[in-house]
């Protein structure tokens, strides 16, 4: 048997204590009376004194059975040996204004929230995560800046919950649906590949990549993207990304006024495939133009087929845990040791 906290066990040292001025004090209190034979030969004052002198020492026991549950004790029943296939990604997403138009929406089906661009990146990220279960995974999103919502995480529902709640930041849109000037209608793709690199710096696995999703217009940030890329071609870290959006002239995107209130306006949004192509290409990776959902999915599925780097082997526990046991006899013993307490003392309902 072993203990997770083994360090809990120093709160035995005050408990010992407590039993040890118990025995010392014990009870010599009497008085003289000459004829023993005259005394009743049964006493429930001297029962309940007996009782009243013991109650402690179970409540003493109590407190040591709860203590050792702390302490967590289990049994190993296994050591188990796997071999995986597992890379580090670093997904990098932009948040900027353009994220909100409506342009991946199927046709057939109306515009809604659930249809703009990051809604729709945003629930395929979601299914290439769950496909990749073994990978440490980190997301990095951009619009005027760059901030990393989880690193390099294993732990996959948390990534998944920070990314339910990735939304693009509020601002003001003119008549045709563009952003007036704040970090929304700005784009730093520089910032953004180069947070990313930071982040997949100090990874474990061999192989790293990055999954840059964005409209390629870059007009903000203090990194060049074309800057970013040297450093991730220096540090072997390849590029995939993805061009999100369509040439159309006149995108359908959600609108807002300066009062907040939406609406669905139309405007001419930039598309810079050029700019993506020439990072994919110096860092070794690849470039997806993605104009529809489908064809979004489909880029993810490439890249889920491009990238695997076999790990030999990752050991994990599995254990049989004992704490539920001393947890239920301490509260019995503690139940105990009050009941008696107040029988003694005359006070029971």
């Amino acid at each position: 048997m072993t203990f997770a906290f083994p360090w809990m066990f120093a709160f035995l040292l005050p408990l010992a204590f407590a039993a040890w001025r118990l025995l010392r004090r014990g009870r010599k209190a009497g008085i003289r009376f000459s004829g023993f034979g005259r005394l009743p030969k049964s006493s429930s004052a001297g029962l309940r004194a007996r009782i009243a002198a013991l109650s402690p020492f179970i409540l003493l026991a109590a407190l040591a059975l709860l203590v050792i549950a702390a302490a967590r004790p289990r049994t190993p029943l296994a050591r188990a040996k796997k071999t995986v296939d597992a890379i580090a990604i670093a997904m990098t997403v932009d948040v900027s204004g353009s994220m909100e138009a409506l342009d991946l929406t199927p046709k057939g089906e109306r515009f809604s929230r659930e249809t703009t661009r990051l809604a729709i990146v945003k629930k395929l990220f979601a299914e290439f995560v769950e496909n990749r279960p073994d990978d440490l995974i980190g997301l990095v999103t951009f619009g005027g800046y760059a901030a990393t919502r989880s690193p390099l995480t294993a732990d996959h529902q948390a990534l998944l919950n920070v990314l339910k709640a990735v939304q693009i930041p509020t601002g003001s849109y003119d008549a045709q649906g563009r952003a007036i000037a704040s970090d929304e209608a700005m784009t730093a793709i520089g910032d953004g590949l180069a947070t990313a690199l930071a982040r997949l710096k100090d990874a474990a696995p061999k192989s790293k990549i990055v999954i840059l999703l964005s409209d390629g217009v870059s007009n903000t940030g203090a990194v060049e993207p074309e800057a970013a890329a040297e450093a991730a071609a220096k540090m072997g870290v390849k590029v995939y990304a993805i061009g999100v959006g369509t040439r159309a002239r006149r995108t359908p995107i959600f609108a807002r006024d300066i009062f907040g209130r939406v609406s669905i306006g139309y405007s001419d949004m930039a598309f810079d495939e050029g700019q993506l192509k020439a990072i994919s290409r110096k860092t070794g990776g690849a470039y997806f133009p993605v104009n529809d959902r489908d064809s979004l999915k489909k880029a993810l599925e490439e890249i889920d087929k491009l990238e695997t780097t076999t790990i030999e082997s990752q050991a994990y526990d599995r254990w049989d845990e004992h704490f539920p046991l001393f947890l239920f006899a301490g509260a019995i013993f503690a139940f105990v040791a009050v009941t008696l307490s107040m029988a003694s003392a005359r006070r029971m309902a």
